[in-house]
């Protein structure tokens, strides 16, 4: 089996764009669809045709290029089931628990629902690789617009059973940001202050800040932290539940300037 080529880049003003090519098929993967003609350029750079479209979510600006990509190369979208009718596209539909092969690859599919109900993640283990959309970001994790508190927090604690050396890629390029806030939250984390130096500098240099990996956002990510008996001091929640911090860091997270 030959390995993958990666090709990532910034779409729209912070969504990641993320193309996976199979050189000995020819196959080439999206994950989601922020933007079609941004797509497009960076297949015909690549000289690669766009076969499969892997949905995380039904938000436009992860599905808003999902026809105009169907339309030009006639490509194949798979997305969550539980929000089927909100996929423009949709071949094909999977739920959690759910594995498919793509190019002799397994594809397990992870529920995620909080930031949408039907929010899905696509993990490749053969890749070392987990796709998440818009649950778990490098530093942070989404905002809770549909589900509960407590489904967000089981979405995001599912990502820590992978294995450390997963590479996390994610919806938007939100490190800084949340970095400022983890900082926050555990100005204590030698991890996290170094981390928090890197992701300026990558920044900077005008570099991307993903992929993460599982075990560094194990290691500085609060709402994966959410046992730190420093952030539990700072939030003044040392007695609650880890479901209860992660909902307060979210809370907080939201109102975060």
């Amino acid at each position: 089996m030959t390995s993958l080529v990666f090709r990532q880049f910034i779409c729209r003003s912070d969504n990641y764009g993320l193309l996976l090519h199979d050189d000995k098929s020819g196959e080439t993967v999206a994950i989601d669809a922020p933007d079609a003609d941004k797509i497009a350029r960076q297949l015909d750079a690549a000289g690669w045709k766009l076969t499969h479209i892997f949905t995380t979510h039904h938000h436009g600006d992860h599905v808003e290029g999902n026809l105009a990509l169907q339309k030009r190369y006639g490509c194949n979208i798979i997305g969550p089931r539980a929000e089927a009718k909100k996929i423009p596209g949709l071949d094909r539909d999977v739920a959690g628990g759910d594995r498919f092969t793509w190019q002799q690859r397994e594809v397990q599919v992870l529920d995620c629902p909080g930031h949408t109900l039907g929010h899905i993640a696509f993990y490749m283990p053969s890749e070392d690789a987990v796709f998440a959309g818009d649950t778990l970001f490098s530093l942070g994790c989404g905002r809770v617009f549909e589900g509960t508190m407590e489904q967000m927090h089981h979405s995001v604690n599912q990502f820590a059973a992978l294995p450390p050396s997963t590479r996390v890629f994610c919806g938007h390029e939100y490190t800084q940001s949340n970095a400022r806030f983890a900082l926050a939250m555990e100005p204590g984390n030698a991890t996290l202050t170094q981390r928090a130096t890197e992701v300026d500098r990558l920044l900077a240099e005008g570099r991307m800040t993903c992929p993460s990996t599982i075990g560094a956002e194990l290691a500085t990510n609060p709402f994966l932290r959410t046992g730190s008996s420093e952030i539990r001091r700072n939030l003044g929640m040392e007695r609650a539940t880890d479901a209860e911090v992660f909902a307060e860091l979210r809370e907080r997270k939201n109102a975060f300037r």
